[in-house]
């Protein structure tokens, strides 16, 4: 397994929601998995997968991924039009922690470009353009930072400490998806986060629950 460079989160380390789905997929198991990230995943290194722990060339534990129960922790769907207007107040546009991330940066014009902003409800929701090609790892990555930004706050920025996702069906590639996320918990550093992601059509694609730890 190798985390590309173009996959980044913050600067010289993988997004964890595209790492984590890379993980998983390796993980090939018949149910869910939940990742923990144990360091940030490093990019263009050789990283292999044994007995539920991936680690570097040099022996070091990136990650850890278990077998979990199904679940379903959905976050409910906004129409396009409210994820477009959400996503046009999106906080990370003006003040971004990492602003070169895949998923969620505004200088990657290369990138996934899922700007979540805030509801009025404290959900967050965006729309989500799929690229090509259609693959688990980045449905895992647009499950990711919708969540991190349901908690992160000018001078108060998160990273992805573990989160578990279930894949009912893949998007199609130009299909103009809607993510929406949610806090629902946490103490002291962490949060705990859900997020979901749905078709045009509204039908519910997948869904995820992390846990984001402050910085």
């Amino acid at each position: 397994m190798i985390i590309e460079s173009r996959h980044n989160g913050p600067s010289g380390s993988g997004n964890g929601g595209w790492s984590a789905g890379v993980f998983a997929t390796a993980a090939d198991g018949p149910g869910p998995v939940e990742v923990t990230l144990r360091r940030p995943p490093p990019l263009e290194t050789p990283l292999t997968l044994s007995g539920g722990e991936v680690h570097d060339p040099d022996g070091a534990l990136v990650a850890q991924v278990r077998p979990v129960p199904e679940f379903r922790s959905v976050v409910p769907p906004v129409d396009l039009a409210t994820a477009r207007a959400a996503a046009a107040a999106y906080p990370g546009l003006v003040d971004h922690p990492f602003p070169g991330c895949y998923v969620c940066g505004p200088d990657r014009a290369d990138g996934l470009r899922v700007f979540p902003g805030r509801l009025p409800d404290g959900r967050t929701a965006a729309p989500f353009t799929v690229p090509a090609p259609v693959t688990g790892p980045l449905v895992w990555a647009a499950l990711d930072c919708p969540g991190g930004w349901a908690v992160i706050a000018p001078g108060r920025p998160y990273v992805l400490g573990r989160i578990a996702a279930v894949v009912a069906d893949l998007p199609a590639a130009g299909d103009e998806c809607v993510v929406t996320a949610a806090m629902v918990g946490g103490e002291g550093r962490k949060a705990d986060v859900h997020t979901s992601l749905y078709a045009p059509d509204g039908a519910l694609l997948a869904w995820a629950r992390a846990t984001w730890i402050a910085v």
